[in-house]
């Protein structure tokens, strides 16, 4: 059975949260990892009401780290603004390998946490194994789905976001070459390849897509040489979906600036142009997976967690798209392009592929 989330009920904005240190454990609720007062977040926060004070609700990441600048950094800002409006305590634990996963979930699961998180796909099996083992714990998983009474998983329709991004490379490119580069081969991945290819070939049947899978989420420095590779072969822009291996990729366009070579990354999962500066992103594909963390564990506090369901988010819910940044290097012609493909996907009349 599948729940949509309505637009109004994501509309949660959260800006880009600078979190300190690297270590095994980031407990927010000593401030050390908050959002940063001034912020648009911080600012945007309405008062905490006190509803989640007595919950405990806690986030295990997968191999990319809580720092990824990506899709844990997402998920982990939702959970701080989750405190900031409920006051729950919430807690991460960073999985340096998969062997962590495990370990990690039964941890807040030892520690009596109302909720634990397991973010990624690549966590599925290690959350399987936690629910079925500790019947009476609430988990809840980001980008898998889970068949247990006792788990609620949020999945994503990265294809349809993936696809406007493709239009806007496809539109933008001068030298019909573009680039995608991925971290792991897994489904999830491979409908942000799906989308934006179909995406490109919609508004340019001449441009071409070369695409490297580097096969990790957490090697900047296999990104930065994939799209080295691809920028060589003469493309000038790369949409990377790899996590903190896609910030290699914006490395390697930075790199080339400083060269008086244009290239152009866009990001992924995050307004990354917030990160990594508008003269490198041309547009970013949000995936909002803080607005899924929160709306979740606010259905726990409020008493209506839903294990054994699964939520899908794409466009028509508000789930993925493009930030308002997107017009600074995005032309309105080529805007106006990308909502008029946005609607038509909302209807039915386009229909996007899941699979390359």
């Amino acid at each position: 059975m599948k729940k949509m989330f309505t637009t109004a009920v994501m509309a949660v904005t959260v800006s880009a949260l600078v979190l300190s240190g690297c270590g095994k454990k980031e407990e927010s609720n000593t401030g050390a990892s908050a959002t940063p007062a001034g912020t648009a977040a911080a600012s945007a926060a309405p008062a905490s009401d006190n509803s989640g004070k007595d919950f405990k609700i806690g986030m295990v990441t997968d191999i990319g780290g809580v720092n990824d600048k990506s899709f844990n950094q997402s998920a982990w800002e939702g959970l701080t603004l989750l405190k900031k409006e409920t006051s729950a305590s919430v807690k991460n634990l960073e999985s340096k390998s998969d062997a962590d996963y495990t370990t990690n979930l039964n941890q807040f699961v030892k520690d009596g946490y109302n909720l634990t998180w397991g973010i990624g796909f690549l966590m599925g099996d290690a959350v399987k194994t936690v629910a079925t083992q500790n019947p009476n714990t609430k988990l809840a998983i980001i980008d898998n789905v889970v068949d247990a009474p006792n788990v609620e998983s949020v999945t994503f329709s990265e294809q349809e976001g993936a696809f406007l991004v493709g239009v806007v490379a496809g539109m933008t490119t001068k030298t019909n070459k573009i680039g995608f580069v991925g971290g792991i081969d897994i489904p999830v991945i491979k409908r942000f390849e799906a989308g934006f290819v179909a995406g490109v070939k919609a508004v340019n049947p001449s441009a071409t897509v070369k695409i490297n899978y580097t096969g990790a989420f957490d090697k900047p420095d296999l990104g930065k040489a994939a799209a080295a590779t691809i920028y060589n072969d003469g493309a000038d822009i790369i949409f990377h979906a790899a996590g903190s291996t896609g910030n290699g990729v914006f490395n390697e366009a930075k790199d080339r600036a400083k060269n008086g070579k244009k290239v152009w990354v866009i990001g992924v999962d995050k307004d990354q142009s917030l990160e990594f500066g508008d003269d490198v992103t041309l547009t970013s594909m949000l995936k909002r997976v803080d607005q899924a963390v929160v709306r979740v564990s606010k259905d726990l506090i409020a008493g209506k967690f839903t294990g054994g369901k699964t939520v899908v988010l794409g466009l028509k819910d508000d789930g993925v798209g493009l930030p308002e940044t997107s017009k600074k290097n995005v032309s309105a012609d080529i805007l106006k392009k990308v909502d008029e493909y946005k609607a038509k996907i909302i209807s039915g009349e386009v229909k996007v592929p899941e699979t390359p």
